[in-house]
This record gives structure tokens, sequence and C-alpha cells, in this order.
């Protein structure tokens, strides 16, 4: 049995790859009519908002780094 004929398993995936269950559920329905592109497009758009996020979160953290960074040096 190949990977994609797992529901269980496919489930998991994308619920820990952050998919709310309508993702989820749409994403099983697409796949098991035989619509590879379109539940492709539906992940490639998931990954890109997950990456749009990182990239927000990663900002975040720059900018604290570079206040901590203008308090210690000032500091000294």
């Amino acid at each position: 049995m190949g990977y994609l004929e797992n529901e269980t398993a496919i489930r998991q995936n994308l619920k820990d790859a952050g998919c709310c269950e309508k993702q989820i559920h749409d994403l099983i329905n697409e796949m098991k009519n035989g619509n590879r592109d379109i539940w492709q497009k539906k992940l490639s758009a998931h990954r890109c908002c997950l990456l749009d996020e990182l990239h927000k979160e990663q900002r975040c953290i720059d900018c604290l780094d570079y206040f901590l960074y203008m308090v210690e040096k000032e500091n000294e």
C-alpha cells in the first residue's frame, strides 16, 4: 500500500503541517478524486503561507536582537 492510500497517515501529516480540519477534508477529497494538480497547488499555497509566517517571526526576532545589541552597547 502506497503512502497516498493511507488516509490516517495523510490526515496526521496534514494536521502536523498546520492544516485545519476543513483544509484536510478538502485535500483528501481532491486526492480521492484524482485531482493531483488541485491538491498540489493547495499544498504549495499552504507552504507559502507558513513560510511567510516564518519570515515575519524572523523579522521580529531580528528587531529584538538589534534592540538587545543596542542596549548592551549602551551599557558598555
